[in-house]
C-alpha cells in the first residue's frame, strides 16, 4: 500500500530554532530535507503512519557562507546549488564533480548535501569528496550545537552518530593550505550515468621538491557500511617518489584500510580489483 498524505502529519518549523524544538516534542517524526530517499518508502508505504519534520522553510540552512577559513554550505543546500557555485566549483572540485553523479537532473534539484549525509548510504556518491576536504558537519539539538568530522557521522549502513534530536544545520569545508598537485574524483556504475555506485572515489596529492610527495588523501565509497579513507596507503606514499614499485606498494596495502563488501550491484573482489586500478591510475597520473 502507498503512503496515504492524508493520513500524514506534517511539521513545518519556520527557523533552526523552531525546528529543534518541534523536533524534541515529537522526537519520533521523521526529518524530510529534499525527500529523494524519503519519497521512495512514503511510496512503498514504509513510513508507518509517522509524522515528517518538514524542514524546507528552514531558510538559514539554505545558504552558501564563504568565510574567512572556507566554504559553510547549509544542510539544505542541493546539489545543483553545489554546482553552480563559482568558489565551490573553484576551490572543492571533486564535491562539484560527486554532485554531478548523484541521479539525473530532477534527483539533484532536489537533493540536499544534509540529506545525503543523514540517510548514510554506504554509496553516497559526495562522501569520498567531502572525505579528502576534510569536511566537518555543524549539527545542532536541545544541548546546542557540535562540529563532526564527516569520516565520524557515520555509524553504519544508513545510521549516524547524532544524538536524539540533533539535525544538521551545514557542512563546513576548510580551504586547503597550499593547492593540490592533482585531483580526481570517479564514479564506477552499472552504466555510464544515473546509476548507483559500485566503487566511487576521491583524491588528492601535493607533490613537494623533487617529485617526492608530500601528503595524498585518499577515500573510497561503496566498499565498506561507510566511507573509508586509505590511511595507510597515504602514510605509507608521504615523503616518497611515485614510480611504479611505489605505486605497486601503495595499491596492496589498500585492504588495510577497506574492506569491500558483496550486495545486489557487486562482488567484494570485483570492487577491490576496480578500485585498485583507480588508485594506480590516479598516482600515476592516469585519470583526468
Amino acid at each position: 500500500m502507498r503512503g496515504d498524505a492524508k493520513s500524514m502529519t506534517v511539521l513545518s518549523p519556520r527557523s533552526a530554532a523552531e525546528a529543534v524544538k518541534t523536533y524534541a516534542k515529537v522526537p519520533a517524526a521523521l526529518p524530510f530535507a529534499g525527500g529523494t530517499d524519503l519519497m521512495v518508502g512514503w511510496n512503498l508505504g514504509q513510513l508507518n503512519g509517522r509524522a515528517v519534520l518538514d524542514l524546507s522553510r528552514v531558510s538559514e540552512w539554505k545558504k552558501i557562507r564563504v568565510v574567512g577559513d572556507g566554504v559553510d554550505v547549509g544542510s539544505l543546500v542541493t546539489h545543483a546549488q553545489i554546482q553552480a557555485h563559482a568558489v565551490l566549483r573553484k576551490r572543492f572540485p571533486l564535491l562539484v564533480a560527486a554532485c554531478a553523479t548523484v541521479g539525473a537532473a530532477q534527483i539533484q534539484n532536489r537533493g540536499t548535501i544534509g540529506g545525503n549525509i543523514a540517510n548514510a548510504s554506504p554509496a553516497g556518491d559526495t562522501f569520498p569528496a567531502l572525505a579528502v576536504y576534510g569536511a566537518t558537519v555543524r549539527v545542532i539539538g536541545p544541548n546546542g550545537r557540535r562540529a563532526i568530522p564527516i569520516g565520524d557521522i557515520f555509524a553504519g549502513v544508513k545510521k549516524t552518530t547524532l544524538k536524539p534530536g540533533e539535525l544538521i544545520e551545514a557542512v563546513f569545508l576548510p580551504f586547503p593550505d597550499k593547492t593540490p598537485t592533482r585531483g580526481v574524483f570517479r564514479k564506477v556504475g552499472t552504466r555510464a550515468a544515473q546509476a548507483i555506485s559500485k566503487t566511487v572515489f576521491a583524491g588528492l596529492i601535493w607533490n613537494g621538491k623533487g617529485g617526492v610527495l608530500e601528503e595524498a588523501r585518499l577515500a573510497f565509497g561503496s566498499m565498506a557500511p561507510t566511507v573509508r579513507r586509505l590511511h595507510a596507503v597515504e602514510g605509507y606514499l608521504r615523503g616518497r617518489r611515485l614510480n611504479d614499485v611505489s605505486i605497486a606498494a601503495a595499491a596492496e596495502l589498500m585492504p588495510n584500510d577497506v574492506s569491500p563488501i558483496d550486495d545486489i550491484r557487486s562482488t567484494r573482489e570485483y570492487r577491490l580489483s576496480v578500485s585498485r586500478n583507480l588508485l594506480i591510475a590516479f598516482l600515476k597520473g592516469e585519470l583526468k
